[in-house]
C-alpha cells in the first residue's frame, strides 16, 4: 500500500504523519503540497528523503491534490491522508485486510481526536430532512435526532457504510480509476461523500474498519483561512445536493440554497464575534 499526504500549511504535522506511515511499513509515500508557501519540501527532504514531494503552483483543493498524488504511486492500494494525522500501530494492515474483499472499493479507519474520543468518520447519506435538521440544530448541539442519524454517533462496528471520511481512507486503485477519482470541482469538503456515492452507484462497497485507528488533530489547514473554508464547505454542499437528488427531492434544492446562505451568514457572524475559526464540521455533510 502506498500513501498520499495532502499538505496545506501544516509542514510540522506532515512529518509526524510520514513517520507514522513509515513505522507501519509504507514504503511509497507522496506528499502533495497545495502551494502552501511553507518549508514542507525542505523539512521532508531532510527528514525523509525517500518520500516524494510534489509541489503544486496553486491551491487546487484537497481532491485535486489527492488525485495528483495517486497518479504518482504505483501501488494497487492507496491510503489518502490529511497532513495532521498519526497512523496507529496495525492500522495499515487492518485496512489492507478490509480491502482483501474484491467487492470493497474503499475502507475507512476509526478516527480519534487527540483526547481519544471518536470522530464520526463513518456516516450515512443524509436525507433532505436530516440535512436541514442537522445543519441548524447542529449549530447548537449534535445531540439531536437528525445529527445522530446522520453522524451515526453511536455506531462503532465494522461493516458496510454509506461513506467514510476523506481525512483518512484506503482506496482500491481500480475502483478509484473507474469513477475518475475525486471530483476536482469540489475545492474542499464533500469530495469524500461524492466519491463514495459514485462508487456505490458502480457497485463497489464502502466499509468502516474500527480495528484500524488513526489520531487526527483536525482542522489544522482550514484554520488558516476560516471564511474561505466556510464558503467552500457550503458550495460543496450545494454541488453535492444538486448532483445526488432527483425527482421530487430536486424541488427542495432552491429552499436548501436559501437555508445554506443563511447558515453561512450565521457562521460568519460567529466567527467575527469569537475571533476563532469556526469548524464547518457541524454541517449537513461535511467531508472532514
Amino acid at each position: 500500500m502506498g500513501a498520499v499526504v495532502v499538505n496545506y500549511r501544516a509542514a510540522d504535522h506532515v512529518m509526524d504523519c510520514v513517520a507514522s506511515l513509515r513505522a507501519e511499513g509504507v514504503a511509497e509515500i507522496v506528499v502533495v503540497d497545495n502551494d502552501s508557501g511553507d518549508d514542507c519540501r525542505e523539512v521532508l527532504a531532510a527528514r525523509d528523503p525517500a518520500a516524494r514531494f510534489v509541489g503544486l503552483t496553486d491551491n487546487r483543493g484537497y481532491g485535486a491534490a489527492a488525485n495528483r498524488g495517486v497518479d504518482e504511486l504505483r501501488t494497487d492500494l492507496v491510503l489518502v491522508c490529511n497532513p495532521d494525522l498519526v497512523i496507529q500501530p496495525g492500522a495499515v494492515e487492518a485496512l489492507r485486510a478490509a480491502l482483501d474483499d474484491p467487492t470493497v472499493g474503499v475502507a475507512g479507519p476509526r478516527i480519534e481526536r487527540p483526547d481519544g474520543s471518536r470522530y464520526p468518520s463513518a456516516r450515512t447519506f443524509p436525507s433532505i430532512v436530516d440535512s436541514a435538521g442537522h445543519a441548524f440544530l447542529g449549530l447548537v448541539t449534535a445531540d439531536n435526532p437528525y445529527s445522530r442519524r446522520y453522524l451515526r454517533t453511536h455506531h462503532a462496528e465494522a461493516g458496510a457504510v454509506d461513506w467514510v471520511s476523506g481525512a483518512c481512507l484506503a482506496v482500491r486503485r481500480r475502483a478509484f480509476a473507474e469513477v475518475g477519482g475525486f471530483d476536482e470541482s469540489y475545492f474542499m469538503f464533500l469530495e469524500d461523500v461524492d466519491l463514495c456515492w459514485r462508487l456505490h452507484r458502480q457497485g463497489w462497497e464502502v466499509v468502516y474498519e474500527p480495528g484500524a485507528r488513526v489520531t487526527h488533530v483536525e482542522g489544522v489547514s482550514r484554520a488558516t483561512a476560516p471564511y474561505r473554508m466556510i464558503l467552500a464547505h457550503h458550495r460543496s454542499l450545494l454541488r453535492y445536493g444538486w448532483r445526488s437528488t432527483s425527482g421530487r427531492q430536486r424541488l427542495w434544492m432552491p429552499l436548501v440554497t436559501v437555508g445554506l446562505t443563511v447558515r453561512v451568514l450565521v457562521l460568519f457572524a460567529r466567527q467575527v464575534v469569537s475571533g476563532h475559526p469556526q469548524s464547518p464540521s457541524v454541517g449537513p455533510a461535511d467531508g472532514r
